[in-house]
């Protein structure tokens, strides 16, 4: 929206002054600000128009590199359900999958591939950053030259207890051994504990070979493990149980708060050195991306404006917010300022810690 004011207000106390061969009158002024004005009103809709008559009847792909019924899938699904309304023109919005080599393919085809005029969209790993750095193979990307949409979920990880675990205290796993389940090398359940263990001198013991954090959850019930450190929506099904108090969080992974649960604390809070800071922050700051959008490079700036403005109000959109909480999806929002400062403080990343990081978890990659 375009808003005018006019007033005659000038440099003089009662006015312009409108003496002089080179001063403009009050009416004069009025006139020029009216055709400035409608100038600015004019160039908007017809920026707005044009972006309209470009989309109308087109289809909007948003590549997900993932299978049908990931949490990637699931969530790019109610956000294209939604998204078609909010684009000028109103275009089909589709998911298509790509989930070869868990996002590499989608991630290789939307920086290299896809046309570049907003018309597709990669909804890619969390993780692309840190795999870019740490040389994944075959992944051809240089993330800073993606163009970040923004990102839905923020997929917070806490470590959790059972109620006869021998810690109870987030200090005491640095004096007593905790043995915590994991479903295998290259996620939470594993990379937490052995990051913790070798960086902050945790005494965390991996027994592994569960499916995943759900069947971990009933293990600790049982016996059999004392602990498990995953994400925390992944705990939706032993809501009962922590009401119970058969579990409980000992702490969370993230340096940022976590609004689910307020009072527990960070494991940030135990490291000794910046150093150890920066280790866990370049290990787990995917988690802060979300569920991330991208377009690739080159896509026209008045393109990036719509786009971005047409996810960030898909978002909000209260229609989206009721079948994201029917459906218990996590929509929170990522603005895509954040991913971009993100990605541009892992990049500062020293070599030296690079390597450190692919000799203690070289399954991240």
């Amino acid at each position: 929206m375009i808003l005018c004011r006019f007033d005659n207000n000038g440099p003089g106390p009662n006015g312009p002054d409108t003496n002089g061969p080179d001063k403009m009158s009050a009416p004069g002024h009025a006139m020029r600000m009216l055709l400035l004005c409608a100038a600015a009103a004019a160039a908007t809709c017809a920026r707005a128009q044009s972006e309209a008559d470009f989309f109308k009847g087109k289809q909007i792909r948003v590549i997900v590199g993932f299978g049908a019924g990931n949490e990637y899938d699931i969530g790019a699904r109610v956000l294209a359900h939604h998204l078609g309304k909010h684009i000028p023109g109103q275009p089909t919005v589709i998911v298509q999958n790509m989930p070869q080599a868990a996002s590499i393919v989608a991630a290789n085809y939307v920086y290299a591939q896809a046309p570049r005029d907003g018309t597709v969209i990669g909804a890619l790993s969390r993780n692309i950053t840190g795999q870019a750095l740490l040389g994944q193979p075959n992944l051809d990307v240089d993330p800073r030259q993606f163009i970040w949409l923004g990102g839905t979920s923020f997929p917070g990880r806490v470590c959790v207890v059972g109620a006869n675990a021998p810690v109870q205290k987030p200090a005491d796993i640095f004096m007593r051994e905790l043995i915590v389940g994991s479903n295998g090398a290259g996620n939470s359940t594993n990379i937490l504990p052995t990051v913790f263990n070798h960086v902050l001198g945790a005494k965390f013991r991996l027994i592994e070979g569960y499916k995943g954090t759900p069947d971990i959850a009933l293990a600790i019930e049982r016996g059999e493990v004392e602990g498990v450190c995953s994400s925390y929506g992944q705990f939706r099904a032993s809501a009962q149980s922590f009401r119970d108090g058969k579990l409980r969080v000992l702490f969370r992974a993230e340096e940022a708060a976590m609004p689910e649960i307020p009072d527990a604390p960070s494991i940030y809070e135990f490291a000794k050195t910046e150093e150890q800071k920066q280790f866990m922050r370049f290990v787990f700051s995917s988690t802060e991306y979300g569920r991330p959008y991208v377009l690739p490079p080159g896509v026209p700036a008045e393109r990036v404006a719509t786009m971005r403005r047409a996810v960030a109000e898909a978002v909000r959109d209260p229609e989206l917010v009721a079948e994201a909480e029917k459906l218990q999806v996590d929509m929170s929002w990522r603005p895509p300022e954040n991913l971009e400062r993100l990605t541009a403080a892992i990049y500062k990343t020293s070599p030296d810690m690079i390597e450190a990081v692919k000799k203690l978890v070289p399954n991240m990659q």
